[in-house]
């Protein structure tokens, strides 16, 4: 392996290279990167104790697992603890974990193309249900999300009730709260419309449409969030997150 040069009169050279070393890893872990870019801050001498100043992470259009889209991406660490050694042979290996913080942003338009996935088309069919005391199984055949900013979301879905062979269709506005330990989003309903349905019934088709926004979908692997702060903007959902890496995405 080439051995990276960080010597006293080359430090941007060598941030650079150990820089590019993350780009790599990261994208490596991805389905699709249209930009990445890392930024990696030291200097020799604090390399040599195993310091990194900063890293900072930004993407743009990164597909993680799922076919989920992230439009934009930039995650910020403080001060790094790294395997000197390992740094100066180009391999980026933690010492401890360290905590940064994360901004996503989610288009509209990228949330609909998830729920049409084959992943989310079989996670919304064949779900099972009591309405009124008798067992009902739905299939969501169609479902949309329109963001019209206010912290709001307006869901559309279409979906078939097997049992009866009846197509229905209901809509509903929604604030989405952050649940389990900022691991989930859960919507709360302001209103909702759909000719003979229960709130259950609603509440039950939220809940799988919004299960596709776990944070967890979207952890790169060694780069774990948590949920801080949703912002329901229009056409985008901005997310704020906690985030810990327990490693630096390698090849």
């Amino acid at each position: 392996m080439e051995i990276v040069n960080m010597g006293a009169n080359s430090p941007d050279l060598g941030n650079q290279a150990l820089s590019k070393v993350v780009e790599i890893g990261i994208a490596s872990q991805l389905d699709v990167v249209e930009e990445i870019d890392v930024d990696l801050r030291t200097n020799p001498g604090n390399l040599i104790q195993g310091k990194v100043d900063s890293i900072e992470i930004s993407g743009k259009g990164l597909v993680v697992k799922q076919d989920l889209r992230m439009d934009s991406i930039q995650i910020n660490t403080d001060r790094v603890s790294i395997d000197p050694i390992g740094a100066l042979l180009g391999n980026i290996e933690l010492t401890q974990p360290t905590d940064a913080e994360a901004r996503i942003v989610l288009t509209e338009a990228d949330i609909n193309r998830a729920f049409a996935s084959n992943y989310m088309q079989g996670k919304l069919r064949g779900l099972k249900m009591d309405v009124d005391g008798q067992p009902v199984t739905i299939d969501i055949q169609e479902a949309n999300l329109d963001l019209p900013g206010q912290n709001k979301f307006i869901i559309a879905a279409t979906f078939l009730m097997r049992e009866s062979n009846e197509i229905k269709k209901m809509s509903a506005t929604a604030i989405p709260q952050i649940h389990d330990d900022g691991e989930r989003i859960s919507l709360e309903i302001l209103a909702a419309e759909g000719q003979g349905l229960t709130l259950k019934l609603v509440m039950v088709i939220l809940e799988q449409l919004a299960a596709l926004l776990d944070l967890r979908n979207f952890n790169i692997p060694g780069i774990s969030l948590k949920l801080r702060q949703l912002e329901a903007q229009a056409g985008k959902l901005v997310i704020h997150a906690n985030s810990q890496i327990e490693k630096v995405p390698s090849m």
